[in-house]
């Protein structure tokens, strides 16, 4: 009995929707324009939801685009910044400081103010600057 050997693909050993091998473990792949400004934007509206979504893009996305790393270092600035004003809000109810709660709203409602404006700006493709911010991430 002979043997026959399986029909080879065009152009070689390779199969014909061969796709290349991802770079080596560890190596940061670059995201396009548009990965760039979705996880620059989801940095600025995750302070929403406190200063652990920007922590988290932070510190994945920072090696791939030194766009996405500067922006969600900025939100996560600005949201721990937020975080010590509700911190010293609690610290004057806790006194019994009188309107500690209007003051607590106003910490809020300027939070999701800015974070919205930042989602804005780098969905245009621009560079967002907190009015004020800590600058404790360096």
């Amino acid at each position: 009995m002979s043997e026959q050997n399986p029909p080879q693909p065009p152009g070689g050993n390779q199969p014909p929707n061969y796709d290349p091998p991802p770079p080596p473990y560890g190596a940061p792949v670059p995201l396009d324009d548009a990965q760039t400004r979705q996880w620059a934007g989801l940095a600025h509206l995750g302070g929403i939801l406190f200063f652990l979504p920007s922590l988290i893009i932070w510190l994945v996305y920072r090696e791939r685009s030194a766009f996405v790393g500067q922006e969600a270092k900025k939100a996560l600035n600005f949201q721990i910044t937020v975080a010590l004003g509700y911190v010293a809000c609690t610290i004057l109810a806790i006194a019994g400081v009188p309107l500690t709660g209007l003051l607590q709203l106003a910490v809020w409602i300027v939070a999701i103010v800015f974070s919205v404006q930042g989602y804005q700006a780098v969905q245009r493709g621009q560079a967002y600057k907190y009015p004020f911010s800590l600058e404790l991430i360096k």
